[in-house]
């Protein structure tokens, strides 16, 4: 096999002139376009992780958020059952005074009511001793028909009390 070393640098030649012209208006804007291309790619990838982060950072907020919420709902709901069990101790305790009350008020009126009728029966029981006596000294009877009247009012005034 012989080469031709003229044609050889006629190749080599063509070869680097097309190697130019496709550097100056091939390679640099195709390198270019390339470069463009990964640095868009990177800041796709990095606004990506950027809103992942953001993404991670407020599922934590709404968590906090939620367990805050959660917390504040058992604390509101152990208030209330505080409030409804003070509230339920006063009205038993207001209940208890009342009827202490009203009892003290019963007990009160039926001493009144016994002191009355005691009043009324002494006054009964004075009328008819003054009557037993003006019969006894009208009458002037023996002993046994005093005793059976004596008896007799007395029995009067069982019946009338």
């Amino acid at each position: 096999m012989h080469i031709e070393w003229s044609t050889f640098f006629i190749q080599i030649i063509a070869f680097l002139i097309l190697y130019v012209l496709l550097s100056k208006f091939a390679f640099g804007p195709l390198f270019g376009m390339m470069e463009k291309r990964r640095q868009l790619v990177k800041d796709q990838i990095q606004t990506a992780e950027a809103s992942r982060k953001q993404a991670d950072q407020l599922l934590e907020e709404q968590k906090q958020a939620l367990q805050q919420t959660r917390k504040e709902a058992y604390d509101i709901i152990e208030q209330a059952k505080h409030t409804g069990s003070k509230q339920a101790d006063d009205i038993i305790h207001a209940a208890s005074a009342e009827a202490n009350r009203l009892k003290d008020e019963a007990l009160k009126d039926i001493e009144n009511e016994k002191n009355k009728a005691v009043a009324a029966l002494r006054s009964q029981v004075g009328a008819m001793s003054v009557l037993i006596a003006s019969k006894i000294i009208e009458k002037q009877i023996d002993e046994k028909s005093q005793e059976e009247l004596v008896e007799h009012y007395l029995k009067e005034v069982g019946g009338n009390v």
